[in-house]
């Protein structure tokens, strides 16, 4: 792999000197260049240049945000084969969340806040918005707030790809996530039981967000659980993003599935982005997503939790 990162990234020395196991997907590679030290995220999967392309545009709009570290993106290129790897800045992790929770929290606080922030800055200059923002700078260099809900770029939670068509309302756009995970589960385990209750769950939908009747975009890092966050000794690391533009509290529903994050990451977040008055029974709705996609990915062995969830939230709602 050293003569293609050294083609691709136009570096004179490349050698590598390190790996890591990565994750169930991609596999990983420490790289010292003349230009300093890399890691290249790499994967032999058909879909993987697709997969690294959301991924780098997570990593670049996070990093526009200025509010937490997340490793710098250099590039996607494509391996021999049908493989792809996506170069970025080497970060030295130490250890798993715990010394810099809080400040994660104030940080993830501040990601999700800044389209808000924005929001509010451009109405009191009665700014008009042109067009759709990806979380960048317009023509000028100016940062514009986004209205609407949703990515510039199509970005996979695993390996498979997740609807970002913008919608003008989030919980448009969520239901067409859980649509396309339900499309899944039917195309590759003949699964047409979630169907039917995916249906009768949909007869009660709107009743998950009366309590808000604004919701503004939110950049998510989209797949914020315990593996994808470290530290060092400098301060907390967040990376492997699946980013869109979407509730804040999507953010926290895999949090707290797997756990791994220490109580004073919440309590610092929600001092800045309090708990709305629905926020337990939305979450169980946001882990919808993430147990089918696990059976989706895994198999059978989240099809009981999928279902006990699914199950439960038809219930938790009067009829």
């Amino acid at each position: 792999m050293e003569e293609v990162v050294k083609t691709e990234l136009g570096c004179t020395m490349v050698k590598k000197v390190g790996s890591s196991a990565g994750g169930y997907i991609c596999g990983g590679n420490i790289f010292e260049t003349d230009k300093g030290k890399i890691y290249v995220k790499f994967s032999n999967d058909s879909t993987a240049m697709h997969m690294f392309k959301g991924e780098m545009a997570s990593l670049e709009s996070i990093l526009h945000t200025k509010a937490v570290r997340i490793p710098k993106p250099y590039k996607v290129f494509k391996l021999p084969g049908d493989g792809a790897a996506l170069a970025m800045e080497y970060v030295d992790l130490k250890r798993g969340l715990s010394t810099f929770a809080a400040q994660l929290g104030q940080q993830m606080a501040a990601v999700h806040k800044r389209n808000k922030d924005l929001y509010t800055k451009e109405k009191k200059e009665s700014n008009r918005l042109h067009g759709h923002s990806d979380g960048g700078d317009d023509d000028d260099g100016k940062e514009q707030y986004q209205p609407q809900f949703g990515f510039h770029v199509e970005t996979c939670c695993g390996r498979i790809p997740q609807p970002n068509e913008w919608k003008d309302s989030w919980p448009e756009l969520y239901a067409a996530k859980i649509d396309s995970q339900v499309t899944h589960l039917e195309e590759n385990f003949r699964n047409h039981e979630v169907r039917g209750l995916w249906d009768q769950l949909l007869r009660k939908y709107s009743t998950f967000f009366e309590d808000l009747p604004d919701i503004h975009p939110a950049l998510l890092h989209g797949d914020l659980w315990s593996g994808n966050v470290s530290e060092n000794d400098e301060g907390p690391v967040i990376f492997d993003p699946a980013s869109f533009y979407g509730h804040s509290e999507f953010e926290f529903s895999i949090s707290n599935m797997f756990g791994g994050f220490p109580r004073s990451f919440f309590d610092s977040y929600h001092g800045i982005i309090p708990r709305s008055s629905k926020f337990k029974l939305r979450e169980k709705l946001y882990q919808l997503f993430h147990y089918i996609n696990h059976w989706n990915h895994f198999g059978g062995g989240y099809q009981d939790s999928s279902m006990s969830t699914i199950k439960g939230l038809i219930n938790d709602l009067p009829a």
